[in-house]
């Protein structure tokens, strides 16, 4: 009988959610095909490499504006704090799981890994950072991770719908 009503409610409300939604259409195969299309996937290594190139960038213009190379140094070890943990994480979910589960356990383990790796990196950095500046591994940390959006805007064959 509990179950009954249970699935009453569920049907009340999935029919409230399409009254409130009418203009809702799932896509058929072939406009889905065509959507794919417009949207082509972005390689987790294309957003790494551009995270590689955003530290070898800023660990330069660190050097150049300040002439000294502990600051270039440890501006690039901060991009390196980033970069080695986020090609580390992207390695682990490139592999196919077998459920969506499994799926969301290899997200969230690679991820407890990439903090890891990155709290010990940081923590390793005034051992292995001569004359280590600080602000210069925050900004090149900083600047590293935010790259990942010009990945996401880069995207070469990212088609607009009229």
């Amino acid at each position: 009988m509990a179950q009954a009503s249970t699935r009453e409610k569920i049907t009340a409300s999935e029919a409230e959610s399409e009254a409130e939604d009418p203009e809702f259409k799932p896509l058929t195969a072939q406009q889905a095909q065509e959507w794919r299309k417009r949207q082509p996937l972005l390689s987790v290594w294309r957003v790494v490499a551009f995270q590689a190139l955003a530290g070898v960038l800023v660990a330069l213009l660190a050097w150049w504006l300040t002439g000294r190379s502990q600051v270039a140094w440890s501006a690039g070890y901060g991009a390196l704090s980033v970069v080695l943990p986020a090609a580390l994480f992207a390695r682990g979910m490139v592999r196919k799981r077998a459920s969506a589960g499994a799926a969301m356990v290899g997200l969230f383990g690679w991820e407890l890994v990439k903090i890891v790796l990155t709290v010990a990196m940081l923590a390793a950095a005034p051992r292995l950072v001569p004359g280590l500046s600080w602000l210069a591994l925050l900004a090149g940390m900083v600047i590293t991770m935010k790259t990942y959006w010009i990945a996401l805007l880069a995207r070469p064959g990212v088609r607009r719908t009229d």
